[in-house]
Parts: C-alpha cells; sequence; structure tokens
C-alpha cells in the first residue's frame, strides 16, 4: 500500500455488527440513524457513514456510554477475540460506577413471594379461620 492510497473504510453500522456491539446490523442501523452515535466527536445520523482505522466513536449500549476507537476493519462478524481486536476500549464500563440495582428480595415480608410461599400462607389462613 502506497502513500497515495486511501485508507480502509467500511460502513459505521457494519462495523458496529462486526465489532459484535450489537446482535444485528439492523439494531446498529437504528442506533445510527437515530442520531445516537458520534464519530470524533461529531453526530452522525447515515448508516453508511464511513469509519476508518484511528476513528473514535462514543454510543450508548445497555446501561453504559461506549467510547472505543476503531484499530482494524474487520472482514468478517467472527468470533468474539477476533471482534475484539477490531477495537480499543478507552472507557471500559467496568470502571465506571453503577446504579447497582437490586433483585427481587426472597418472601420474608417484601418482594413477590414465591408459589411456595403463597401456599404456605394460604394454609396458614385457613387453619386461623378454623
Amino acid at each position: 500500500m502506497s502513500d497515495a492510497d486511501p485508507p480502509p473504510r467500511i460502513r459505521l453500522d457494519k462495523w458496529l455488527w462486526h465489532a459484535r456491539f450489537f446482535k444485528t446490523r439492523g439494531l446498529s442501523a437504528k442506533l445510527v440513524s437515530g442520531g445516537q452515535v458520534r464519530v470524533n466527536s461529531v453526530k452522525v445520523a447515515k448508516p453508511a457513514h464511513a469509519v476508518t482505522p484511528g476513528d473514535v466513536l462514543t454510543f450508548p449500549q445497555a446501561r453504559d456510554v461506549r467510547v472505543v476507537q476503531v484499530l482494524a476493519i474487520g472482514t468478517r462478524r467472527g468470533p468474539a477475540p477476533e471482534a475484539r481486536a477490531l477495537y480499543e476500549d478507552l472507557d471500559p464500563p467496568e470502571a465506571k460506577p453503577r446504579d447497582i440495582i437490586p433483585r427481587n428480595p426472597g418472601f420474608d415480608g417484601k418482594g413477590r413471594p414465591t408459589k411456595r410461599d403463597r401456599r404456605k400462607l394460604d394454609q396458614n389462613r385457613s387453619d386461623m379461620l378454623d
């Protein structure tokens, strides 16, 4: 590759799908079309926007905001280790404090009782009526 050759490019939605950030290419295209993705701090609204190695992408994923740098252009949607080699995570989600949502507690006067707990409650109620 000479200096006059342009750098390799790929569609933004396709790269997000190759890098396994989204389960389908349609989901990644929907996110980009919604204007929720930034490439080098500029909002992008077209899934066909071309990205090259060195670009920095910012986008929401689940409850996190991901900031990744494109390291390579993938040729296919391969296994996870291959996909992980396509980017560098600039802000890992583990490093951020999260609002921990508690799970439903077991029934001890709070939360929803299980079927077994409901049967015990019904049995106790019938004993109380006698």
